[in-house]
């Protein structure tokens, strides 16, 4: 009743019939007529007199605010409502094609690159590290550095130097939600309109949107079966920053060999720019020891390097980290707080005592042995059911490869997307990661990245079955 009494007085306020500055109904009088006591109207007095509707003093009568306006009545036919003002930023955004985020019932066997298995997560020593933080008594509750937690960024330093050859000092690593805030922290503070961005093409898109949502100029870099062809880095007098994966390209899955990563080294030093080295998944390589980072022989510190949990623990942990040059630090540290403060501490913590305790380490040699018999299982699945002539790249490292189909043309990936989909297949098309339209002169294979990270092998090899059957009825069709 008293919320009935407060929505009706606030109704006769908004329609006039208690116009400003007249008098509102005694206690006494409305008590009676909804038949509540005087104690709920003088609370719902109160309420109106909080939020400014009403003004009360001792020993005077009630008011409405004397500054209220009536609503206008709503007008006859459509309405219409007013653009949004964005900002340069904000128009470039609403402009820009973004990958469709995931809707419906996702495919019964689906390659998606980025996912991978549930059953891979270590959740007992998850458990009781996390338990363990959370219990872990703390005299208050406040807010932590925004670099993140100090346990980490410690355990995360002695980590690099065992599993990547990467050595830096604990102050230089600001942890992050995930490799994306990494990206987009080096966007809002390496660049401005008018500056340009050298780009590994194809490349990860969202990885390109952030550089380009900051108003800087595409400069797409060619790859090849080595990786970022550095002969045709840009000389342009604009160019900042040059964004690579050295270790696993994606998506194209080559690795940067030693000679083309001392000429990147050199160019970033000659144009004064700096190097983003986004490390995605670089703990997985199959048959030999994970390459070590670009980072390890950039003797002048121009590399910044990225790296993530997403794909050895699991992508909704959103949790990653940057390793920065000396200089940088106070910049990133303050654009850090005012993004978000910091990373969830107790996950932080409970990561740092896998770390510490080498449990981290013995999932990751676990996981990588589970992905190797996934990819050899796709691998011997593509050879025996799909046409002659389909060629796998990028396999010897992280969770996903690229399937070339050269019975099909770049026109038809959406035809075969839309035919697997049918199926009960995802694949996903290789084109929306191409900067620009390929060269007419030079016609493109059509092109399929498929994860398996997140599939066991029954799975891939059934999904590998139909997307023959799928390949098949496209090939037939006029």
């Amino acid at each position: 009743m008293g919320r009935r009494l407060y929505m009706q007085l606030r109704r006769q306020m908004n329609d006039g019939t208690l116009c400003a500055g007249s008098r509102a109904p005694s206690t006494r009088a409305l008590a009676a007529e909804f038949g509540v006591s005087r104690t709920t109207v003088t609370a719902v007095y109160e309420q109106l007199a909080a939020e400014g509707f009403i003004v009360t003093a001792p020993g005077r009568v009630a008011r409405v605010a004397s500054q209220l306006t009536p609503s206008a009545p709503p007008r006859s036919g459509r309405r219409t409502r007013p653009q949004p003002t964005l900002s340069a930023y904000g128009t470039r955004v609403e402009a820009m094609a973004l990958p469709a985020l995931s809707a419906g019932k996702p495919p019964r066997i689906d390659f998606l690159y980025g996912a991978v298995a549930a059953r891979d997560f270590p959740a007992l020593p998850w458990r009781r590290a996390h338990q363990a933080a959370l219990l872990q008594h703390q005299p208050r509750l406040y807010y932590e550095p925004p670099v993140g937690d100090a346990s980490l960024r410690r355990a995360l330093q002695g980590y690099l130097a065992r599993a990547r050859g990467l050595l830096c000092d604990a102050e230089q690593i600001v942890i992050v939600h995930g490799s994306q805030q990494a990206i987009d922290l080096c966007a809002r503070v390496l660049l401005d309109p008018g500056d340009a961005f050298a780009f590994e093409d194809p490349g990860y898109l969202m990885a390109r949107r952030c550089f380009e949502a900051t108003g800087a100029r595409l400069l797409p870099v060619p790859v090849d079966d080595q990786g970022l062809d550095t002969a045709r880095l840009p000389e342009d007098r604009h160019v900042r920053l040059a964004y690579t994966t050295p270790s696993h390209q994606f998506p194209l899955g080559a690795m940067l060999p030693i000679g083309r990563r001392q000429e990147l080294l050199r160019w970033a030093a000659r144009r004064q720019a700096w190097i983003i080295e986004d490390d995605y998944d670089g703990e997985f390589r199959y048959g030999q020891r994970p390459i070590e980072a670009l980072h390890a022989i950039d003797t002048d510190g121009r590399v910044i390097y990225i790296g993530t949990f997403s794909k050895a623990l699991s992508p909704q942990l959103r949790l990653g980290y940057l390793v920065l040059p000396a200089e940088l630090v106070p910049v990133f540290r303050q654009a850090k707080r005012l993004s978000d403060r910091h990373a969830p501490v107790i996950e932080q913590r409970a990561l740092a005592s896998l770390i510490d305790s080498g449990a981290y380490e013995r999932h990751v040699r676990r996981v990588r042995r589970e992905n190797e018999r996934r990819r050899s299982a796709l691998l011997d699945a593509v050879a025996t059911h799909l046409p002659a002539g389909a060629r796998v790249v990028g396999a010897a490292a992280g969770l996903h490869v690229v399937l070339w189909l050269p019975m099909q043309g770049q026109q038809d990936e959406a035809a075969v997307v839309a035919a697997a989909r049918e199926a009960g297949v995802g694949v996903y098309a290789l084109s929306p990661l191409y900067a620009g339209p390929p060269a007419r002169s030079k016609p493109r294979q059509a092109g399929l990245i498929l994860g398996y990270a997140s599939l066991d092998v029954e799975q891939i090899r059934k999904g590998v079955r139909a997307l023959a059957a799928a390949l098949a009825r496209v090939a037939a069709a006029p």
